[in-house]
């Protein structure tokens, strides 16, 4: 609005007193603003006296300064809220609650578990690198190693998890780390973490973690060995099928440091929004965890009795092949998630999946709801025969994410798509 049509003006757009206690730079708002600028400068209100009992939920995106060079200095500082691609505090407050569950010195978030997976092989990885990685790997994370072995020449080296041994011997002077999960995607093997982070240590060699099947709750990865611990904060920790995000938690501040400077320029940042529901689900994350360990442990033992399933897995159970393992570094809860495989094979699985109806056919898991899905034809669809074979999951491998439900009610569901499974498939 120009001068002139300041002074020809509307009387309702006339000057309206403003007292100064109602802003927060009381010198930048003066009594003859006019209605038009004022509704673009709302008051700061500033809390005295009192706290929020929630975390508050800062939405804005970019941060004012009262001088140039206290700007320029927020550039370089990690501390710093400017923009919120680079800090915010919802998304700080995320950062320090997962490392401070997780037992780390620092936390970093993402837009997705994806982008905190991508973010630390990008970071940690360099042309001609060499990674040490389990055989059973979340089909995404698969992804991105091979990509980056096609297109970096990055080195990949796949060993069981469970033999330190493995991983001494495929140890190089290029390798740049080792890669596990502590509860595998989708076979729900266990890693002994402690034995084999001891020989990637005795070498030098950083061990990153993806936690997720785990929660803090079951497993500390960093209190094993682990230099970086890896989240889907999708799925556990914020529980309710309404977020997506990541983090990634450091023992090291240096090496936190180091992975920041890079992932900021990588712009996969987490939404203050998406933060504030995470942190809002992590208020729950015992009670949702304790109660689906408990559903998933009787679920598994009756799932191994049904004539329609060949082979049940869950860390809990007796019969699970890393059960030794799963007793040392899960004694509170072997997890959520069952892997099962179906008599009938591919077939089967697809009867099974589409039959239920408490459960939902659905990506994802750490729902509260129950969530089925079959791995080789979705999460784990960039495997090969080969790969998919290497890794445990065979063509009737069907996952089940067990949620909060009544654990009666998941069993008559189940087992009437077993039945079905079994009548049709054979």
């Amino acid at each position: 609005m120009s001068h002139a049509d300041s002074a020809s003006a509307p009387a309702d757009s006339a000057p309206t007193p403003v007292p100064a206690a109602t802003s927060a730079h009381p010198e930048a708002i003066r009594p003859e603003i006019r209605p038009e600028t004022l509704a673009v400068h709302p008051p700061h209100v500033e809390i005295t006296g009192s706290r929020p009992l929630g975390v508050p939920l800062h939405q804005g995106h970019v941060f004012a300064f009262d001088s140039a060079d206290a700007l320029a200095e927020a550039f370089t500082s990690p501390d710093a809220f400017m923009y919120s691609r680079h800090g915010n505090p919802t998304v700080r407050t995320l950062e320090d609650a997962v490392a401070r569950l997780e037992g780390g010195a620092a936390g970093l978030s993402f837009a997705s578990g994806m982008g905190a997976i991508s973010g630390i092989l990008h970071a940690l990885l360099g042309s001609g690198g060499h990674v040490i990685a389990q055989t059973c790997l979340y089909g995404g994370t698969y992804a991105v190693l091979t990509d980056l072995a096609t297109r970096w020449g990055v080195d990949v080296t796949y060993v069981s998890g469970t033999d330190p041994e493995e991983v001494r011997e495929a140890l190089r002077p290029e390798t740049r780390l080792l890669y596990l999960e502590t509860i595998a995607n989708p076979t729900t093997r266990v890693s002994d973490l402690p034995a084999l982070a001891a020989v990637a240590g005795e070498a030098g060699v950083p061990v990153v973690v993806d936690n997720t099947f785990a929660s803090p709750l079951l497993c500390r990865p960093l209190h094993h060995g682990a230099d970086i611990v890896v989240h889907s904060a999708t799925k556990y920790l914020a529980g309710h099928a309404d977020v997506l995000g990541g983090m990634a938690v450091f023992k090291d501040p240096e090496l936190h440091r180091s992975v920041r400077r890079h992932t900021v320029e990588q712009g996969a940042s987490t939404d203050p929004f998406a933060a504030w529901l995470t942190l809002r689900g992590m208020q729950t994350l015992s009670l949702r965890i304790a109660r689906q360990c408990a559903n998933a442990a009787e679920l598994g033992a009756r799932l191994a009795a049904h004539p329609a399933v060949a082979a049940v897995r869950h860390p809990a159970l007796a019969s699970h092949p890393d059960r030794e393992i799963a007793e040392r570094l899960l004694p509170d809860g072997g997890g959520g998630v069952i892997s099962v495989d179906l008599a009938g094979g591919r077939e089967a699985g697809r009867i099974f999946v589409e039959a239920v109806r408490v459960a939902s056919l659905s990506v994802s898991l750490g729902d509260v709801k129950t969530l089925v899905m079959h791995p080789a034809s979705t999460s784990h669809h960039q495997l090969d025969a080969e790969a998919l074979a290497a890794a445990g999951i065979g063509p009737g491998t069907v996952r089940i994410s067990v949620g909060i439900e009544h654990v009666e009610d998941l069993w008559t569901d189940l087992e009437q798509a077993l039945e079905q499974a079994l009548a049709k498939a054979g």
